[in-house]
């Protein structure tokens, strides 16, 4: 069941510019660079792009990542990967220690690393596991800002962690995680209410009703745009939702009551349906 209106009232959102990517310039010499921020939950980073790769990752907390075609939510135990000049944005739904990586890319190549060619899969923004290597590699870069320059031994650090990491980053397993998102403006504002609080309606029909629209035109909204129903790209969403409350520690019986499952075999079913394996299995990384 829905949960009451009451307990449905959000703080309101603390909007942020874009968190300096200019003062970590990846270049042919440093050609990765690491920063480090803690932002507090509800916190907003505008939308922004640059020339260079970003690997967007939490080392504490929650946070979903969104760009033109889709948003995705990242846990500790992933990572989204995006490309260069591709406009993204940042919510943080749990306060959230952000690890950002930025990439040097040569002309024409596109990838972890420098002998990546343009046409890979690299070109689209893709969730990845977070193994222990690639984790601790990321966490021992230096955060230095331009201006404020690493010392000769962290310099010497980071040259030997940099073709390491890239290579785990390379090796790294895609997730088929991400909740894809419509050009349609009515459809893109019923969505991210969706994203928002996926259990605030059950029908399409009241979700409906909130954008000023039947629910035939959305229904017909969701195959145009999306290919796609909308009760499939719901449970997209669902999934990643429990996807960050079991990277919380979360029993899947306390998941299933807050994403509106009458019972917790309800939920297994419909995680099974949509992955192809129980939710033990499937969120036993998170």
């Amino acid at each position: 069941m829905p949960r009451p209106p009451s307990a449905r009232i959000k703080p309101a959102s603390t909007s942020v510019g874009p968190l300096t990517p200019h003062l970590f310039t990846p270049t042919a010499e440093r050609p990765l660079r690491a920063k480090q921020h803690t932002l507090a939950t509800d916190t907003r980073v505008a939308p922004h792009s640059h020339a260079w790769a970003q690997l967007a990752w939490s080392a504490t907390g929650v946070m979903r990542l969104t760009a033109e075609r889709g948003t995705y939510l990242v846990p500790p135990s992933r990572a989204v990967w995006v490309p260069p000049g591709i406009e993204h944005a940042i919510t943080v739904v749990e306060t959230a220690e952000l690890r950002t990586l930025y990439l040097h890319q040569r002309p024409g190549r596109c990838g972890p690393q420098r002998s990546d060619t343009v046409g890979s899969d690299w070109r689209h923004c893709r969730v990845l596991e977070v193994s222990e290597l690639l984790r601790a590699l990321m966490l021992a870069l230096p955060t230095n800002p331009d201006g404020a320059s690493p010392s000769a031994d962290e310099l010497a650090r980071e040259k030997l962690i940099a073709p390491l990491l890239a290579d785990e980053l390379k090796r790294a397993a895609p997730v088929p995680l991400g909740v894809a998102l419509p050009q349609d403006k009515r459809l893109r504002a019923l969505c991210e209410a969706v994203l928002d609080d996926p259990t605030r309606h059950e029908t399409l029909a009241d979700w409906s009703r909130d954008v000023g629209a039947s629910e035939r035109t959305v229904a017909r909204l969701f195959r145009q745009d999306l290919g796609t129903s909308f009760v499939q790209w719901r449970q997209q969403v669902l999934l990643a939702r429990a996807l960050s409350l079991a990277a919380r520690g979360t029993p899947m019986g306390q998941i299933a009551t807050e994403l509106g499952y009458a019972s917790p075999s309800a939920f297994s079913a419909m995680v099974r349906r949509s992955v192809g394996a129980p939710p033990s299995r499937f969120f036993a990384s998170a």
